[in-house]
């Protein structure tokens, strides 16, 4: 399915395919809400690095968090490349070097109608902050990490792989 996207001011405009199109997987760790999250998580969909066209580029920043270990407070930085519009701040996808053939496009960014999912995976709930009440759907699941279901895992289990435009 072919996605289109774009930040709130229109000076970043993107297109990519996407075998994985529905928003289902409720992000709450503290990156997730703190850089894209008003509603205390982030969705993020899974496409293909490959078919990004971004329109606009002089205009993306890019943030790697800052990660503090609980245990001893060391702070490393994310390999995990969060773009977003460096004049109206609007977080757009997440791209990460370990794997280079994904590209992970926030849901709040996208255009295009979306499908509706017929579940939701809510991850990371640990992480979440205490006014955030997980509206949890009949047949949703929830980790307090992460679960070991990918993405495409998902679709492939509920039977959504072929969504073509």
């Amino acid at each position: 399915m072919k996605l289109e996207g774009s930040c709130h001011c229109r000076a970043v405009r993107f297109e990519v395919m996407s075998r994985h199109p529905y928003p289902f997987n409720l992000c709450y760790c503290s990156i997730c809400r703190k850089t894209a999250g008003g509603g205390g998580y982030a969705i993020n969909l899974g496409a293909e690095y490959s078919t990004l066209e971004v329109e606009g580029e002089e205009h993306l920043s890019v943030y790697q968090a800052r990660i503090a270990d609980p245990e001893t407070g060391a702070v490393t930085i994310s390999e995990g490349r969060r773009f977003f519009c460096s004049k109206c701040a609007s977080a757009l996808w997440v791209w990460d070097p370990r794997w280079p053939e994904l590209v992970h496009p926030f849901a709040s960014a996208i255009d295009t109608d979306l499908p509706v999912p017929p579940e939701r995976t809510h991850l990371m709930v640990g992480s979440k902050s205490s006014w955030v009440e997980i509206q949890r759907g009949p047949d949703d699941q929830v980790f307090e990490e992460y679960p070991e279901e990918s993405i495409a895992d998902w679709h492939q289990r509920l039977d959504l792989e072929d969504l073509d435009d």
